[in-house]
């Protein structure tokens, strides 16, 4: 069986301090379903990476120092939830998809953060890569149930329940990208999936419903494909 390759965003486990039932119940379900099939978490940086970057570039620091700076802060995410895990993890942060792949040959569940440098990529990106690298669909938990028309605090945004890849690949492409920035799937994302055709899902942070999408069952979100 495929791994699940799966990227959470920091706004769901760490919007200002960790969410502690969030990632209790989180290592109740991923030790569940890590007993059936290999698992690689994709941690994000999320509001602790923006407040870093933000004040680095109002002092004029580069994007790419700001971007590294980024994939530090989601390592960091990483290495917490291997702690918080514990022997149900792998126990080493990798730094490069094959890297992964050989963690995954003695444990069922890696968690990682960005690997190597690629300029105007978030973890998206990287979990997208991943999901190309092991030839299976990309579920991405972020703190909507999914795509909308607009920012869903908007009355007025419709959810989009389904969309084709050159069209979400055009939603992505309309929006500059920033490090630290915030939207349910960056750009580079975007042209991974669109280019290699891997079918991917958007949900919101329940987890019931990741249950549900991976059994095959009812399952509240976005389907690009």
């Amino acid at each position: 069986m495929k791994p699940l390759v799966m990227s959470i965003g920091g706004s769901i486990f760490n919007p200002d301090g960790f969410n502690f039932s969030f990632v209790k119940d989180l290592k109740n379900v991923l030790t569940n379903l890590a007993k059936k099939r290999d698992i690689v978490v994709v941690c994000g940086g999320g509001k602790t990476a923006r407040n870093y970057i933000i004040p680095l570039r109002q002092a004029g620091v580069s994007e790419k120092r700001c971007e590294l700076i980024g994939i530090g802060i989601t390592r960091m995410n990483a290495r917490f939830f291997i702690n918080f895990f514990g022997e149900i993890a792998s126990q080493h942060v990798p730094a490069s998809m094959k890297e992964v792949r050989n963690l995954l040959q003695k444990s069922n569940l890696v968690f990682t953060g960005g690997l190597r440098f690629v300029p105007a990529s978030t973890s998206d990106g990287t979990a997208a890569g991943l999901a190309h690298y092991f030839n299976t669909d990309f579920i991405n938990m972020t703190n909507v149930k999914g795509l909308y028309t607009k920012d869903p605090k908007f009355k007025d945004a419709k959810f989009i329940s389904e969309i084709s890849f050159k069209d979400f690949n055009e939603i992505a492409s309309k929006i500059k990208y920033q490090p630290g920035q915030h939207f349910v799937l960056d750009q580079n994302a975007a042209k991974i999936i669109k280019q290699h055709k891997i079918k991917t899902y958007i949900i919101g942070p329940d987890l019931n419903n990741l249950v549900n999408l991976i059994n095959g069952k009812r399952f509240t979100g976005t389907v690009i494909c």
